[in-house]
């Protein structure tokens, strides 16, 4: 494996496998920034908040279909391999991403144009649940055995790249074509403009050679007939596969929606800070913050992934209520008061500066979940079986658990205000801290099962399907190791 690392470049391998994840979470943060310029251009639900919703609700689609992708592209994954499965789902992502920068609104089609967008995240979803599995096998399968966290952490980077990359060109865009132009047409460059990073990364892509385990799994005829059925009909596997999900995945998706996404929705929503300077705030905290993904997924290879998991969501439950109360004082005013009193809206006190180390501190939470979770879900399955087995655990805990935390904060946001539904009793005594009862309470759960029953990982060998994990103080057979001993 040294030599196939060193004849391809392990930084060429790390960049060609992250564009890909990068392009993912520049699609999500353009889809999650832009929501109040372009939510009414696609659907007439008579007010506002009601169109935003609807957005939201497609745009939790095409989170909801990533397991479904997952299965299909991860059973491809485990059968052809690594590289053509990811350069196919690249392309897709790719291609729907820039049709939505083409898609006629509802001024020309009508309904139609909020149909043909959930046809689009659809078919993104699909693609996007086979890209993250490929990118970080590849990487994993291609990186040293004691610096597989480090490694695959720079991956995990790309997420928060971006975002990053996507509040940088909304703002170049507004600020270079005005907003008038901006709302009209100019809403859609950034989704056109990212078929030049698709194209970049398929060219870079193209010219990989495969993952060095599952060559050498192919050449001694090891690979899996039935990927799904080795995956989830192996009860053994499938416990592995479900402890990942409650004991992992969910719980980093909340953390990471949650302090990225959702503290600018509350920046700008509740908080009343404008566009451009909530963009500023989230972009300088990310900055400061983005090195902690590589940190964490370097000392993961230390001390091991599971604690380091563990504390992001302790400390998420424990500190978001207070943060979030912390972060009022210093908004220019909460508009969720100011509705009910209208002479309640400025507040002298308002410090930019402030707000980004309360969101810093959020986005820390996500470094930790974050940046040990690819090594982490990688070394819990073997080679033969892992793109399937690791894929959906992982968009199920993102797609569907941490997808779901615009609109269901939103609705209980919603609730809170208006008194009406039966969230409102739940929503009503957090006022306009009742979006945050649901990450928290996903990660509350997510934790103890963490705690009690995730095994430690960081020293299980994934090159021999024959590893052990060192679990406490025994040394026991572990997932993988007796998944692939049972068959």
């Amino acid at each position: 494996m040294a030599k196939e690392e060193k004849a391809q470049g392990l930084p060429r391998i790390i960049f060609a496998s992250a564009a890909g994840t990068m392009i993912e979470w520049y699609d999500f943060y353009i889809f999650g920034s832009l929501a109040s310029v372009i939510a009414s251009k696609f659907y007439s639900t008579g007010t506002p908040i009601g169109d935003m919703i609807a957005w939201l609700a497609t745009f939790a689609v095409g989170f909801i279909v990533r397991p479904f992708g997952a299965i299909v592209f991860g059973r491809v994954g485990d059968l052809i391999g690594r590289k053509y499965t990811f350069l196919v789902t690249m392309t897709l992502m790719g291609i729907c991403t820039f049709a939505v920068g083409l898609l006629p609104t509802k001024e020309v089609l009508g309904d139609w144009a909020g149909i043909l967008l959930i046809t689009l995240r659809i078919l993104q979803g699909l693609a996007l649940g086979g890209e993250y599995g490929g990118a970080a096998t590849y990487v994993a399968e291609h990186s040293p055995h004691d610096r597989r966290g480090f490694y695959t952490s720079w991956i995990q980077i790309t997420a928060t790249l971006g975002l990053f990359m996507s509040l940088g060109v909304i703002l170049i865009t507004r600020q270079a074509i005005g907003e008038e132009a901006f709302s009209a047409w100019g809403w859609r460059v950034p989704f056109l403009i990212s078929i030049l990073l698709v194209a970049l990364s398929l060219y870079i892509r193209y010219s990989l050679r495969e993952s060095p385990m599952y060559d050498k799994l192919k050449k001694s005829g090891g690979i899996s007939k039935n990927p799904l059925k080795e995956s989830f009909g192996n009860p053994y596997n499938l416990s592995y596969v479900l402890l990942a999900l409650f004991g992992a995945t969910m719980g980093q998706g909340v953390v990471w929606y949650t302090g990225q996404f959702y503290a600018l929705f509350y920046l700008q929503k509740i908080y009343g800070v404008d566009l451009v300077n909530s963009n500023l705030i989230m972009g300088g905290a990310l900055l400061c913050a983005t090195p902690f993904f590589v940190f964490f997924g370097n000392l993961s290879d230390k001390i091991g992934r599971k604690q380091i998991i563990l504390w992001g969501m302790i400390l998420a439950v424990v500190t978001w209520l207070p943060i979030y109360k912390a972060m009022e004082g210093f908004a220019p005013f909460t508009t969720f008061i100011a509705a009910k009193d209208p002479g309640n809206v400025v507040n002298p006190a308002y410090n930019p500066f402030m707000l980004g180390v309360f969101i810093f501190i959020q986005v820390i939470y996500v470094t930790m979940v974050y940046g040990p979770i690819a090594a982490y879900l990688v070394e819990l399955f073997p080679t033969k079986i892992r793109y399937t087995s690791m894929s959906l655990p992982y968009h199920i805990g993102n797609g569907v658990f941490g997808g779901l935390v615009p609109i269901i904060g939103l609705s209980m946001l919603e609730a809170a205000k208006t008194g009406e539904g039966w969230m409102a009793p739940i929503a009503a005594p957090f006022g306009h801290y009742a979006g945050l009862l649901y990450p928290m309470l996903i990660a509350a759960i997510c934790a103890v099962v963490c705690f009690w029953k995730m095994p430690e990982t960081f020293k299980v060998d994934i090159s021999s399907d024959a590893s052990v994990a060192s679990i406490g103080t025994g040394t026991v057979t572990s997932g993988a190791a007796k998944s692939a001993a049972d068959d």
